[in-house]
């Protein structure tokens, strides 16, 4: 495997070097009330190659113009980047040919366009999806997770948007290691400290799973697919920092200091529960099956595969 590109290493402002991909339809109604239609529209994913913050904007069409004005409407908030990556448009699976078709049609607009901006539009070679996999993967937390909590439902545009932005905060919001390494800090680092310079903090907003759909407003089922995103965002998220092996021998990574995540199914979304592993409480055969963990609100015991480790500064350098 060859090194990272300087893109994902070299320090600088986020959003600097973007990675690019579509990803949809999704089907939309074009107003409230009776008579509406039901029209597609499509999600329009940046990621920065360096911090992996994720920028989501609904687009309407998949139109040369609408793509330049989901452009624009990032740049405008992220700040203009110097490069943007992408794939050329080849796909075999047929949810994604028109996508595909769309690159292809307008590869040349878009390079001009971006020329003109002073960004350097760059597409991947053909038949190598592994060239993006930074955006890639942003796209299958995304879209996988949306096209499972949206379902059947049919919102509008705008509702859609709201969504995105939303699911944007949450992906956001993902701990990727420690801030320190003092045993007595309990923050870890996020996407959100590179673009906000802080953590992203949701709204606190009553539990709405349980209430029967007939029941809610508009705005609360809304409400309610962000909830039923967070919930399956979470599960998927800590099973990728779970490693799965059988419990046969001692393969406990964890040491004491370790900052780690406290997997909780009734966690309200964007608040990730952290702590620091104050004690490995071993059983009569010497292995450790419990820890005590140090956080905001006291010490907690729990079992170890409850928890799941962040990566160290050791451990993302290696």
């Amino acid at each position: 495997m060859g090194n990272l590109p300087s893109q994902r290493i070299t320090p600088d402002y986020p959003f600097l070097s973007v990675g690019l991909d579509f990803a949809g339809p999704f089907y939309i109604v074009n107003r409230k009330g009776r008579g509406c239609r039901i029209v597609k529209c499509y999600l329009c994913l940046f990621v920065c190659l360096r911090y992996k913050c994720i920028h989501l904007e609904a687009v309407s069409d998949l139109t040369k113009d609408a793509f330049i004005m989901s452009l624009k409407r990032f740049i405008s908030r992220r700040g203009k980047p110097t490069e943007i990556f992408s794939d050329n448009g080849t796909n075999f699976v047929a949810a994604a040919k028109e996508i595909g078709s769309f690159i292809k049609r307008n590869h040349e607009p878009l390079v001009d366009f971006a020329s003109q901006q002073s960004i350097n539009f760059k597409f991947i070679p053909a038949y190598t999806p592994h060239f993006g996999g930074i955006w890639e993967a942003g796209v299958k937390s995304a879209k996988h997770l949306l096209r499972r909590v949206l379902g059947d439902s049919h919102v509008t545009f705008e509702e859609l948007s709201t969504l995105f932005a939303q699911v944007e905060a949450i992906l956001n919001s993902r701990p990727l290691c420690p801030l320190s390494s003092s045993p007595n800090d309990l923050l870890s680092l996020s996407p959100g400290h590179f673009i906000i310079g802080r953590p992203l903090i949701a709204l606190p907003t009553p539990n709405l799973e349980d209430v029967k759909e007939s029941q809610l407003r508009r705005y609360e089922r809304l409400e309610r697919l962000r909830q039923h995103f967070w919930k399956r965002w979470q599960k998927e998220y800590l099973s990728e920092l779970q490693q799965r092996t059988k419990w046969r021998t001692n393969t406990s990574k964890l040491d004491v200091g370790d900052m780690v995540l406290l997997a909780d199914d009734n966690a309200p979304p964007l608040a990730w529960k952290l702590g620091r592993v104050l004690r490995l409480i071993p059983g009569p055969d010497g292995i450790s099956r419990v820890a005590d963990i140090l956080t905001t609100k006291g010490c907690v015991r729990r079992a170890l595969v409850r928890l799941c480790k962040l990566p160290s500064a050791e451990d993302l350098n290696g």
